[in-house]
């Protein structure tokens, strides 16, 4: 008998979905032989075996309702949502403090000379590139929770020892260290969104710790401007600044050991009821909950998949520009002819364009579904305002159009998080998620330490060879994501086919489908799944 006719014959915890994407059906009867599938990992077992009988008193399904699902939503912010949010702001605002400091007498008070202020941010980028893969790897095998709440302490110490640094040599060790414990925090939120929140929820929570990005630029610009004025100090202002960040990210870290659950297995602040609907309501994803095993066979896949390597050139192209603006935003906005404390003011407002992208993004995502399409338009304006530094020189007359065509290229947050969207919902079987999310990673990282090596000292202050290679990479990006959405297409048609199932290419899931999702927690990937559905 083969295994799929053995699977198929078992009773089995199903999705029961009489209205689409809110109603959801528990059958009680199965959860004891649920260990005995291929592939289920064996906590997540042990969780349905044991806790499903009291979950369920009689033989009637238990149907999640819509308010029901908004109020296990509700849980799973206030507990996973808000670490997420809040955690994310603490990383990028860190990182973001050498920029802040660039203008504060860093280079002065530590000697740098040459490309040795561009190095303090490629070296960050380096460490994440090296040890990127262990990480992801690490978060499949340990508690997620703890593993995170260890790596946030450890960056804010490395963060506050930053303020002794005297040399470039120091600098560049700090910076390194901050790396490899900054690396867990976006793999690590990705596994927790397929962990928590539905295929059609991801882009909305990515967008929501992703615009982090832009309000750290809010906040860092005031807590910079109000550090910039003390005077006659014991500390320089940029060693102010970074004892102060890193001893509030460090406290951080303390909270999040205690408040963030590994996984719904393990989060006894639920009752046992609310944790089984809660990992119910991530049936239909069909990318599982967790599984500890590391599988070859996966990791070969995703090394072969063009789905895998097509986010991961979008990583890269995204991560590229945003690598040098981030480190060289505010030395280019003072060279438009604005002072210092101006700059630190028009970093809110640059902030408030990060924040507006991002959150736009995510929720068009959620309203009409077209991630892919999305991220072809939120590229355009990044071209249109790299042409503008191009082709425009800078005057007393032009430097406001120019402050307004360095917002347009701020955008491309919002690429990014319908990439990782698109990562997350795409990628099944969790060792093959860890290679894709390394992989994707990896060139995020990769662009970013390249980013700050086109912006050259002898092409200062335009920079124009820089954004000429910008112009460059998002033409490469605009490729990708074409080919990445008709790839997609087909591979759900070719899906369709095979059940013999009406094709669509409207979009990739289809509301007329009622799949099982029998196989949902058995660690499949998605060429596996014959219930898998790519969306795009």
């Amino acid at each position: 008998m083969s295994a799929t006719k053995d699977v198929a014959d078992i009773p089995d915890v199903r999705l029961i979905e009489e209205q689409p994407k809110d109603v959801y059906s528990l059958d009680s009867q199965s959860t004891h032989q649920i260990a005995a599938r291929p592939g289920i990992d064996a906590e997540v077992a042990e969780f349905f075996a044991t806790l499903a009988p009291d979950a369920s008193k009689s033989d009637k399904p238990i149907v999640i309702d819509d308010a029901t699902n908004q109020r296990l939503r509700w849980m799973i912010h206030k507990r996973v949502l808000v670490v997420m949010v809040v955690t994310y702001f603490c990383q990028t605002l860190d990182k973001g403090t050498m920029n802040f400091a660039s203008i504060m007498g860093i280079t002065t008070d530590t000697h740098l000379v040459g490309q040795q202020y561009a190095w303090l941010t490629t070296c960050v980028y380096i460490a994440i590139l090296v040890w990127e893969f262990p990480t992801n790897r690490l978060i499949q095998r340990f508690p997620i929770g703890k593993y995170l709440a260890f790596s946030i302490s450890a960056w804010g110490a490395v963060l506050a020892c930053s303020a002794a640094c005297t040399n470039f040599t120091g600098l560049v060790i700090v910076r390194t260290l901050l790396g490899i414990f900054e690396c867990v925090c976006q793999p690590a939120f990705v596994f927790l969104s397929t962990m928590w929140y539905t295929r059609d929820e991801q882009a909305l929570v990515i967008g929501s710790f992703y615009s982090m990005n832009g309000f750290q630029q809010c906040v860092g610009g005031l807590i910079a401007y109000g550090v910039a004025h003390i005077q006659h100090a014991k500390l320089h202002n940029w060693q102010i600044l970074f004892t102060l960040l890193g001893c509030l990210t460090f406290i951080w870290g303390i909270f999040v050991a205690w408040w963030l659950p590994d996984s719904p297995m393990r989060a006894k602040c639920f009752s046992p009821e609310d944790r089984i609907l809660m990992a119910e309501r991530v049936r239909k994803n069909e990318t599982g909950i967790q599984n500890r095993e590391f599988k070859l066979y996966q990791a070969v896949e995703a090394l072969r998949d063009p789905i895998v390597w097509s986010v991961t050139l979008i990583s890269f192209t995204n991560g590229l520009p945003t690598g040098g603006l981030g480190a060289f935003s505010n030395l280019i906005i003072t060279a438009f002819g604005y002072t210092q404390l101006q700059t630190y003011l028009l970093a809110i407002a640059q902030g408030a364009v990060i924040m507006a992208a991002l959150f736009s993004g995510a929720y068009l995502s959620k309203r009409y579904g077209q991630k892919l399409v999305l991220a072809f338009i939120y590229t355009l304006p990044n071209i249109a305002g790299t042409i503008v530094f191009l082709c425009v020189p800078t005057t007393s007359e032009t430097k406001v159009g120019l402050l307004i065509a360095f917002y347009c290229t701020q955008v491309f947050g919002a690429v990014a998080v319908l990439n990782l969207a698109v990562m997350s919902g795409n990628v099944a079987g969790r060792t093959k998620q860890v290679v894709a999310s390394s992989l994707v990673f990896i060139a995020w990282a990769t662009g970013n330490a390249a980013g700050p090596q086109v912006f050259r000292a002898n092409d200062a202050p335009r920079y124009t060879k820089a954004f000429v290679a910008h112009i460059i990479i998002y033409g490469i990006q605009l490729a990708a994501i074409i080919f990445l959405r008709l790839h997609l297409m087909r591979q759900n048609q070719h899906k369709r086919r095979a059940q013999s199932l009406n094709e669509t290419s409207v979009s990739g899931e289809d509301s007329n489908e009622h799949l099982d999702h029998k196989r949902a927690f058995e660690d499949l990937t998605d060429r596996e799944n014959p219930d898998f559905r790519y969306v795009y």
